[in-house]
């Protein structure tokens, strides 16, 4: 047996006109539905949480790594 939802009266008229407009079978495919989108949401959120840390551990030792061939660079020495 399923767990009982208690609906405040306008969600339950939002999901019944969601319902209507996705053309679900059901109320309950209506959340379902947006279930997977919230899912979706909060994994992409966390990929690009962990992206930024990435980013941000990267960028101290790109630097380092450019500074220790800047001073090899052929720029300078074209002149």
């Amino acid at each position: 047996m399923g767990v009982p939802l208690m609906l405040q009266e306008a969600d339950a008229r939002r999901i019944e006109a969601l319902k209507k407009s996705l053309g679900a079978r059901s109320k309950v495919e209506v959340v379902r539905t947006a279930l997977d989108l919230l899912e979706r949401r909060a994994e992409r959120e966390e990929r690009v949480r962990r992206w930024e840390r990435a980013v941000a551990a990267a960028r101290t030792e790109s630097r380092r790594a450019l500074e220790d061939f800047r001073p090899h660079t052929r720029l300078e020495r074209a002149e």
